[in-house]
């Protein structure tokens, strides 16, 4: 189920979501946690990297990479091992017969940017449907070389948090990440929107914060998390992922008004 992306890849691109699927409790606590690189691409260093991050986690991780090219499966299936799997598919997600038939988490990134707005929650749905009772769905989107990052957090039945990752040196506002915005929200971008509105939020208290950029960028996104946080946005509070450039709402915070 779906389309032949245009599959681009790059080595190190996905380290920032990679680094938060590591981050999630149930990645530590399953006793075999499988883990789905749904769309990896024209190469498989997507998926052999998550495997290398997660194994410092669980040890008895698996990853499958799913590719709806048959061609890019074959190159996956080169490099596979007793602990990183290939196979051909889609949003139905399918799984080696051998492994758990249902995911811990299905990773999905930078594959429904190339779908209309409309195809998105239909996919959403078929790869929740894969989900264990407890895992999740990651869905997002990001630049060429993973400076600029976000993601929904989705479970079986919902979405439940949106994130953004962004490297800092440099950052002139963080409104810049709507340039990868995930499909369900890039088009919502615009007054009257929340997404809109929490990004120009965020836009503010940065600029306000400016004078703390000269102790470090970090300094002041960590202020700044803060105080979007005390102004009432229901920002999940971790000081831990502020530090690494990771910002996450609950959805319904910047859900698109529509739906």
């Amino acid at each position: 189920m779906g389309n032949v992306t245009r599959g681009t890849t790059n080595p190190n691109r996905l380290r920032r979501v990679d680094r938060y699927i590591a981050s999630l409790p149930l990645m530590r606590h399953k006793a075999h946690p499988l883990v789905v690189d749904l769309g990896f691409g024209a190469s498989p260093i997507t998926a052999v990297e998550l495997l290398d991050r997660l194994l410092k986690i669980n040890p008895n991780t698996q990853v499958v990479g799913i590719e709806i090219e048959r061609e890019r499966v074959e190159r996956g299936l080169s490099v596979a091992t007793k602990n990183l799997h290939f196979t051909h598919g889609g949003f139905e997600t399918p799984l080696p017969s051998h492994l758990d038939a249902h995911a811990t988490v299905i990773r999905a990134f930078n594959v429904l940017r190339q779908y209309d707005e409309g195809q998105v929650f239909e996919a959403w749905a078929t790869m929740q449907s894969r989900l264990t009772d407890d895992g999740l769905l990651v869905e997002g989107t990001c630049d060429e070389i993973g400076r600029l990052s976000s993601w929904i957090t989705l479970n079986r039945h919902e979405p439940m948090l949106f994130t953004i990752s962004i490297r800092l040196k440099g950052l002139e506002l963080p409104s810049k990440v709507a340039e990868r915005l995930p499909k369900a929200l890039i088009h919502h971008n615009q007054p009257g929107e929340r997404i809109h509105d929490y990004l120009q939020a965020l836009d503010a208290v940065w600029r306000a914060n400016a004078g703390l950029g000269i102790f470090s960028p970090l300094q002041r996104w960590v202020a700044c998390c803060e105080e979007m946080a005390n102004s009432g946005w229901p920002i999940v509070i971790d000081r831990k992922r502020w530090k690494l450039g990771e910002l996450s709402v609950d959805w319904n915070a910047v859900a698109p008004t529509a739906n």
